[in-house]
């Protein structure tokens, strides 16, 4: 079996984390200082190469302004749009 990583369902969650941190207007460096771990580790999730767990995931959503609820409402409606 594949890593989940390296699926297009990961690549559609970075591709939305991603888009969030920049509807937020905030760099990486300014993510990472609102964060428990920096920059590099933010760069390091955002090219799949540092796998998020969920309470990681929370504290990103908080800090991009979005609950965690609707960051996965959006990552199921892009999967399954993509699975069309």
């Amino acid at each position: 079996m594949r890593k989940s990583i390296h699926t297009r369902d990961y690549a559609i969650f970075l591709e939305l984390l991603i888009g969030f941190r920049h509807r937020a207007g905030l760099t990486q460096t300014q993510l990472g200082q609102q964060l428990p771990f920096e920059q590099p580790a933010i760069s390091k999730i955002e090219r799949g190469e540092r796998r998020v767990d969920i309470i990681e995931l929370k504290l990103i959503c908080e800090c991009l302004g979005v609950s965690l609820q609707e960051f996965i409402v959006e990552l199921q409606r892009r999967i399954e749009k993509n699975a069309e």
